[in-house]
């Protein structure tokens, strides 16, 4: 069945499972913890590849809105687990840390290398803003209603007593947003938000298809998604495993490590599809895909972990941040408003968003 599979395919199909038993080898023989954390991370990044194009597979019987809902719903299994194994043991600041770092990572440097790289091939580039407008505006909703726990303790309100409760409350009622938009984007919406290259690319002539690489089996993609599910689960448990000793060893911060190489680990390789788009000129469907992966961390991973965290950790994750992370993210819900809706980027504004990227990651790297 492997013949399905394009050449690129079968290198990262090779390169997650041999990464994988390199680091369950490492794991095995106990050598050191920076070892084990950089191949699990290493792993980690090409299971999302993996896993992303087994969902892109599936999703393409579904049709383009539930492929978007199916990548968007599975395509953060690898940070899902991650998320699980820490709350087991406690790391509920590195928890919050790469929640925070997924929707930075995205919304900053993959959005500004995306602007970068398309920009400076094409030049400035125009694009329908609908679909963007939307995802931005309920991004920045989602960030908003996030901060109100950490608003309302910082602010010693009355229900700064009650941050369990009220990050439950905020955690449902995203949920709710969630499920709604669920029918709103299978019917298209203004585009549908998560774009793939399979699902956009323009139907070929009957004399033409056979010129192009075959659509997988339905079980391949099945069993290739579930063989990626099962070892982000099993490499997810090293990495964590790994993380607290080997950020001591290397004179790290937790809160660096969970912001910046716990998010990249898990996004980077996911959203690469947003940067092909902006080189093939479609800016609209880059823009769309890279957007919506901080959307549903915020509407669906976030919510996720702060429920599951009251039966697999010892202490509940609650929706208050360090001021630092709040203001961090607010200020990246800010930026993505101002310059998706004019309907036009340029390469500048792409190398604006990477700069600031890298001074919030560098406040960060003391802790």
């Amino acid at each position: 069945m492997l013949v399905h599979l394009t050449r690129v395919q079968r290198i990262v199909l090779a390169t997650a499972i041999v990464l994988s038993g390199i680091a369950g080898v490492a794991q095995a023989t106990g050598t050191s913890e920076v070892l084990r954390f950089v191949l699990s991370g290493l792993a980690l990044g090409a299971l999302a590849a993996l896993v992303g194009a087994a969902i892109e597979q599936v999703g393409e019987r579904l049709g383009p809105g539930a492929t978007g809902l199916l990548q968007s719903g599975l395509g953060n299994l690898p940070e899902l687990f991650v998320g699980i194994f820490a709350l087991r043991k406690g790391l509920t600041g590195v928890v919050q840390a790469a929640l925070v770092g997924s929707v930075l990572s995205n919304t900053l440097l993959v959005l500004g290398l995306a602007f970068l790289a398309g920009g400076l091939r094409h030049g400035a580039q125009r694009f329908p803003p609908e679909a963007p407008r939307m995802i931005a505006t309920l991004l920045i909703l989602a960030v908003g209603a996030l901060l109100i726990p950490t608003l309302a303790v910082r602010l010693r309100t009355p229900a700064s007593s009650h941050a369990n409760a009220l990050s439950n409350v905020c955690a449902i009622v995203l949920l709710a947003v969630y499920v709604a938009s669920v029918p709103f984007w299978l019917r298209g919406g203004p585009q549908a938000p998560v774009v793939t290259e399979a699902a956009t690319r323009p139907p070929k002539p009957p004399e033409e298809r056979t010129d192009g690489p075959e659509p997988w089996p339905l079980k391949l993609a099945i069993s290739l998604l579930a063989v990626g599910s099962l070892l982000s689960a099993l490499v997810s448990d090293w990495f964590v495993a790994a993380l607290e000793p080997a950020t001591k060893s290397l004179g790290i911060s937790q809160t660096f490590t969970g912001l910046v190489i716990v998010a990249i680990a898990s996004n980077a390789v996911e959203n690469a599809v947003g940067i092909r788009f902006a080189l093939k000129a479609r800016p609209d469907y880059a823009i769309s895909a890279i957007l919506n992966s901080p959307l549903q961390i915020a509407l669906l991973l976030t919510p996720v972990l702060i429920l599951l965290s009251r039966v697999v950790g010892p202490q509940q994750l609650t929706l208050v941040f360090p001021p630092l992370l709040v203001a961090a993210l607010a200020v990246a819900a800010i930026l993505v408003v101002v310059v998706i809706y004019d309907g036009e980027y340029t390469w500048l504004e792409g190398v604006a968003l990477i700069a600031v990227y890298g001074i919030i990651a560098t406040a960060f790297w003391w802790g």
